[in-house]
């Protein structure tokens, strides 16, 4: 995914990681002036990435979003989006006194100070689905109140990533607002495939549905793990090899074309190692298994009187044909299956990078556990892709 040349919207993106939010938003027409991340290796990843943003490495409380403006060369209403996912959770008008106490709530207060400062024509913020229910759905309510007060009419919706082709198990609360207007249902993308996925939390807000779900007609499969991941290089239990690897085979998919796009190779392709105790177990996993397969003897002390109805995706080894789960900020497979669907090994960064849809010549940088750490918190690139073109094409009506 790169910027296209016929870019004509810009945008700025907060909290802004190593940069998942901004990639897709590009591929969809938005060139990014702007990026603030607090943490210096998530910065360095997407100052790599995105050489033509200026990216401030700073505690977003100490900026000055005005002077931030001013040094963009941009007047009030220029900017077409604010962009990001601030931590929303501790923010309510109803609790002053957490609201003075919780310091997640000074963060998204500094979101709303960027759009009071920038005025752009739209917004965009990206939670996890539990921010709807969370205080009973008063968050939601006092975020949208928020919005409105500065003059933005804002609407939520909650986005399963595999419905837009994204491999993996994976759920997005997206809020879109308009400076002035109230924003359209077409702003949110309508799924594009149908996945074996259902919903695990509230799908309900003031009495309405807000899940986009595939329509009946909607007959596109899903991206399978296969075709995220399949090819890629093999490695043995904590190989390394070249830092720069070649792909082994031709592009067997569209999926794997579109990602290639770009690349000089395989980057980020590292096996972790795993101890001798999880190579132990993984002799017992069978594709489709988890850690019931597992002999009592080899299992950690603290899972040995678990149900089996429970944890299901701990030392799991996914199929090969379906949807990998919701990649974490460690493919650790203690906490989810994160083992190689027929190598004896966990996934490596670049299969994770794969599998939240990041195209091969995105860079990541720093420690192993920091590029996981990277990929795990980002949004993924397809349905930031999605979002952006379905926005743009309602400001482009404006």
């Amino acid at each position: 995914m790169t910027l296209t040349p016929s870019s004509d919207l810009i945008s700025i993106d907060l909290f802004a990681g190593a940069g998942g939010l901004s990639e897709g938003l590009e591929e969809a027409g938005f060139h990014t002036l702007f990026a603030s991340e607090i943490v210096p290796q998530y910065a360095e990843t997407y100052a790599r990435n995105h050489p033509s943003a200026k990216v401030c490495v700073e505690d977003i409380r100490k900026t000055d979003p005005e002077r931030v403006r001013r040094e963009l060369g941009l007047e009030k209403g220029q900017l077409d989006l604010v962009a990001g996912g601030p931590p929303c959770q501790g923010f309510s008008i109803n609790a002053p006194v957490r609201s003075n106490e919780d310091p997640r709530n000074h963060l998204f207060r500094e979101y709303l100070r960027y759009v009071d400062a920038f005025q752009p024509r739209a917004i965009l913020i990206e939670n996890v689905p539990g921010l709807v229910s969370f205080e009973h759905g008063g968050t939601l309510h006092a975020i949208l109140d928020a919005l409105a007060d500065l003059g933005y009419g804002a609407d939520v919706h909650i986005l399963g990533a595999p419905y837009y082709g994204v491999p993996q198990m994976r759920w997005r609360t997206i809020i879109l607002g308009l400076r002035g207007a109230v924003i359209p249902q077409s702003a949110w993308p309508e799924p594009t495939r149908h996945a074996p996925v259902r919903a695990n939390f509230t799908t309900t807000f003031d009495g309405r549905q807000i899940v986009k779900q595939p329509s009946p007609e909607t007959d596109a499969p899903f991206t399978t793990l296969r075709e995220a991941i399949g090819d890629l290089p093999s490695l043995q239990n904590g190989e390394r090899g070249e830092a720069v690897k070649e792909y082994p085979v031709r592009p067997q998919c569209d999926y794997q074309r579109a990602l290639r796009r770009g690349s000089i190779g395989v980057l980020n392709h590292e096996a972790p190692r795993l101890s001798a105790v999880n190579m132990q177990r993984l002799n017992y996993i069978q594709q489709g298994g988890n850690w019931t397969d597992i002999p009592d003897e080899l299992l950690p002390k603290g899972m040995r009187k678990a149900r089996k109805s429970d944890h299901t995706k701990r030392y799991g080894r996914p199929m090969w044909d379906g949807l990998s789960s919701t990649i974490l900020t460690k493919c650790d497979p203690h906490w989810g299956a994160f083992f190689h669907p027929d190598q004896n090994r966990a996934f490596t960064v670049r299969e994770a990078a794969r599998i939240q849809s990041f195209p091969d010549h995105y860079v990541f940088t720093g420690s192993q556990a920091e590029q996981y750490a990277q990929v795990g918190n980002a949004v993924p690139p397809l349905l930031a892709l999605a979002v952006g073109t379905s926005l743009s094409a309602v400001l482009k009506e404006a």
